[in-house]
């Protein structure tokens, strides 16, 4: 809430039936990555599998970070199609 007697913030509800929005690379490697760690340091805090994951995107090479990359692209593209329809969808009612 704002201060000197200013009405409070609010948000916009997000429309449940709204697409999902695209994953970056990182969550896609995030995504694959997250099992192994868990499975390789089951006496890590979430805190401190998150950190190992980061120092290891932070390693990879470009070439490495290569097929996350192109499945952040497909799913950047698979979110505009369906953000295209939902508009469409939207506008009609």
């Amino acid at each position: 809430m704002n201060t000197n007697n200013q009405r409070p913030i609010t948000r916009r509800r997000k429309d449940p039936n709204a697409p999902k929005r695209n994953l970056s690379a990182y969550f896609f490697y995030v995504r694959e990555q997250r099992t192994n760690v868990q499975r390789e340091n089951p006496e890590l805090k979430i805190s401190e599998i998150s950190r190992l994951i980061g120092q290891g995107w932070k390693n990879l090479s470009e070439t490495e970070k290569g097929p996350y990359n192109s499945l952040a692209k497909q799913d950047k593209i698979r979110y505009e199609k369906e953000m295209e329809e939902y508009q469409k969808t939207k506008e009609m009612k």
